[in-house]
């Protein structure tokens, strides 16, 4: 492959993929629709449409998700921008009228997340619904969007790792991405004479890992022992997944001048918090089950006992 790439370019060299002129977006008229919005959309209506089959299907209120729609949707994106505006403050105290422009990114997907919960909660207090039931029937359709949110990330070549060699490495053009997202290393693995960065394609890393997670999901919500234990294994799943990912991208968000990246750190906190949530609700399930079983060999023996009185009378 030449060591030359042309801005729209994309390159996957061991996998023999060599994507030219590739662009971030299409004009009509006079405006500038980016295909990141336009994926990050499609993956929210895909994702509310499996969401709302699935409380369908467990009998909740018909239609739950597609009456909501919106208002979920637009508290689900503002959750997400202050999230990353909080931790790039930085960049945004001295750029303040970049702050509602997210055509070129920047939204952060746990302020997403944060902001849909908190929606939630309130719908289902106004409408008087199960909160951890409908949390449940969430998060199929949760996954289902950010798996294909990520290919926006792809589009507008951003969410990227550090230098590799590995099978899927993939090639970026300098010009192509943002300079604070290329690191020292990444400049240093630059070929001579070459104009472009390889890097992990941690958006494909996380896609392929959240597809795993959500085939885990489907299959068991049937099974599900109670309500919130499918959102536990959403926020304990992403988390552990989340927290390896961000390990490697290049554009990690920091705890304030800390060297701590914020989502690494979340992702922790939630994986063990899941973990300790389902270790204490196993334990009290079981406990239940012992003390009905108790009860049900009592109330057994009792009526062996009162079958015996008659007989001998």
């Amino acid at each position: 492959m030449t060591n030359i790439m042309q801005a729209g370019d994309i390159a996957f060299p061991h996998l023999g993929i060599y994507i030219t002129d590739l662009p971030k977006g299409i004009w009509i008229g006079s405006v500038f629709l980016a295909f990141y919005g336009m994926i990050i959309a499609l993956g929210m209506v895909l994702g509310l449409s499996v969401a709302n089959s699935e409380s369908n299907r467990l009998g909740e209120t018909k239609d739950f998700w597609w009456e909501n729609a919106i208002v979920v949707m637009f508290f689900s994106i503002l959750g997400a921008r202050i999230y990353y505006v909080i931790f790039f403050w930085d960049y945004y105290s001295t750029h303040p009228l970049e702050i509602l422009d997210i055509r070129g990114g920047g939204l952060a997907i746990y302020g997403g997340v944060i902001g849909g919960f908190l929606t939630i909660y309130i719908l289902c207090r106004i409408k008087k619904l199960g909160y951890f039931k409908m949390l449940d029937t969430a998060m199929p359709g949760l996954l289902t969007g950010q798996i294909i949110g990520r290919w926006g990330n792809f589009t507008n070549r951003e969410v990227f790792g550090g230098y590799t060699d590995n099978l899927v490495a993939m090639r970026l053009p300098l010009e192509a991405v943002r300079n604070r997202d290329v690191t020292e290393e990444l400049r240093s693995m630059i070929p001579e004479g070459a104009n472009y960065i390889q890097v992990h394609p941690t958006f494909l890393y996380e896609g392929v890992l959240n597809a795993i997670l959500l085939l885990v999901i489907w299959l068991y919500r049937k099974h599900k022992r109670f309500d919130g234990e499918i959102a536990l294994m959403y926020l304990g799943g992403y988390g552990i997944i989340r927290f390896f990912i961000e390990g490697i991208r290049t554009d990690q968000l920091k705890i304030g001048h800390t060297n701590i990246a914020v989502s690494q750190a979340l992702g922790l906190i939630l994986f063990v918090f899941a973990l300790i949530c389902e270790i204490v609700a196993s334990i009290r399930l079981a406990s239940v089950k012992k003390t009905g079983d108790i009860e049900s060999k009592t109330v057994d023996i009792k009526s062996k006992i009162e079958d015996a009185g008659d007989k001998t009378e």
